[in-house]
């Protein structure tokens, strides 16, 4: 469900993806980037996905058990922030200035993300038994 919706996210694209599209000068024959986008937002989520999100969510879950489903949700945002600083820095992107615009995207693409999660997740009270 996460993935999902993650995936729907990109019908807006983010800015770094608009300015690749037009950094190869029109007649260039290796101007593919139209082509090279319509594969790598796929990859990109799926790899935000398993690195990211389903970790955030599973932590968040876990460590929000027996409370409300928003204390999980802000668990899972908060494992989310950390993991996706973790991934980007580990991509090289390691000066606050370069890191900050897509971390910023991608939190708030993931947070919609996990919304969907944590609405699969939820639980009146009362409905699960304890235990």
């Amino acid at each position: 469900m996460s993935g999902a919706v993650l995936l729907l996210t990109f019908v807006v694209p983010p800015l770094w993806m608009l300015d690749v599209a037009y950094t190869t000068p029109p007649g260039d024959p290796t101007a593919d980037a139209p082509l090279a986008l319509l594969l790598a937002v796929p990859l990109a989520c799926a790899g935000f996905h398993v690195t990211v999100q389903i970790p955030a969510g599973l932590l968040g879950a876990w460590l929000g058990r027996s409370r409300s489903t928003l204390v999980k949700f802000g668990s899972a945002v908060a494992v989310a922030g950390a993991l996706s600083l973790l991934v980007f820095w580990s991509l090289g992107w390691n000066t606050w200035g370069s890191i900050l615009p897509p971390w910023a995207d991608a939190m708030v693409r993931g947070s919609i993300g996990l919304t969907g999660y944590m609405w699969v997740m939820r639980a009146r009270p009362g409905s699960v038994p304890p235990g």
